[in-house]
């Protein structure tokens, strides 16, 4: 098989086994947790830096306009981790995958209002479907489905800001985590004096896994970054699915979140919007090989 298409089912399962880890994590509370994973992400992504002799490209690169696209970008990020982890430790691992299925065609409609990208007529479809989706899920849950929501919201904008932002992958991550570390450490020191410090008080696996969260961010993005050199996008944007499946599989048959028939018909018409839209793109891609 294709090492590309190989490294980027590795970064997929790797996001869809995530809520596995932070399971494992569950006794730390999601604010600690979410600094740790910032605090040791980026001293493996400095590590990395460093090793690869990029941390000198980074340095040249900054500079106030970009200092503000990863101001942004940080922030967006650091939302969707504490969400995401907090979703998957309070039992909404199902809602949560959920947002990563709407997030793709979420980022379609940012392309259009913001990149004047342009969709085909039977592109809009399946956005309108899914939009169905939502809302009937909105009404059989009787609230927003906020947490899928807001994660498809929150990484679809970190994607436009990162489209637009001038730095490598690892670059880039590097300074977004390096933006919220004082922030994190002052969370960690504070938590430390205030007696209610997991790390070093819950014992060794506990200790280990926590800094484990910095390799577990990472090591999905480095074999993303070797497949997208290798793969088509339209690939990538296929197996992009890996990851939310897995996350749903998960959280209905090993943690046996509630699935109800009528949320399957939700679920159902968003899942359908989905395998709509990539048919409509393979179909047009198909056809304009054959015109040329």
């Amino acid at each position: 098989m294709n090492p590309g298409i190989l490294a980027a089912i590795g970064a997929y399962a790797s996001w869809g086994m995530l809520p596995i880890y932070w399971k494992l994590l569950g006794h730390v509370p999601t604010a600690q947790l979410l600094c740790h994973r910032i605090t040791w992400s980026f001293v493996v992504l400095a590590i990395f830096l460093v090793l690869t002799r990029r941390i000198a490209r980074l340095r040249s690169s900054l500079c106030p306009s970009v200092w503000g696209s990863y101001v942004l970008a940080s922030l967006l990020i650091g939302v969707n981790w504490f969400i995401y982890v907090w979703s998957v430790n309070a039992g909404y691992i199902v809602e949560a995958s959920l947002g990563y299925f709407i997030n793709p065609l979420l980022s379609v409609l940012l392309g259009v209002f913001f990149m004047r990208e342009r969709l085909r007529p039977l592109q809009w479809a399946p956005l309108g479907l899914a939009a169905a989706g939502v809302i009937y899920l909105t009404f059989d849950y009787g609230r927003l489905p906020w947490i899928a929501l807001t994660l498809a919201v929150t990484f679809s904008l970190y994607g436009l800001v990162k489209k637009k932002a001038p730095l490598g992958a690892f670059e880039g991550l590097t300074l977004e985590t390096g933006l919220l570390l004082a922030p994190a450490l002052a969370w960690l020191g504070w938590s430390e004096l205030s007696g209610v410090g997991a790390f070093l008080h819950a014992g060794t696996g506990s200790d280990l896994l926590l800094i484990g969260a910095g390799v577990v961010t990472t090591a999905p993005l480095v074999m993303f970054a070797a497949a997208a050199h290798r793969i088509p996008l339209s690939m990538i944007g296929i197996l992009q699915y890996i990851a939310p499946t897995i996350q749903f599989l998960i959280g209905v048959f090993m943690y046996h979140e509630p699935f109800s028939r009528s949320q399957f018909t939700g679920f159902g018409m968003v899942w359908l919007a989905v395998l709509l839209f990539w048919l409509e793109r393979w179909s047009f891609g198909r056809k304009l090989r054959h015109l040329t």
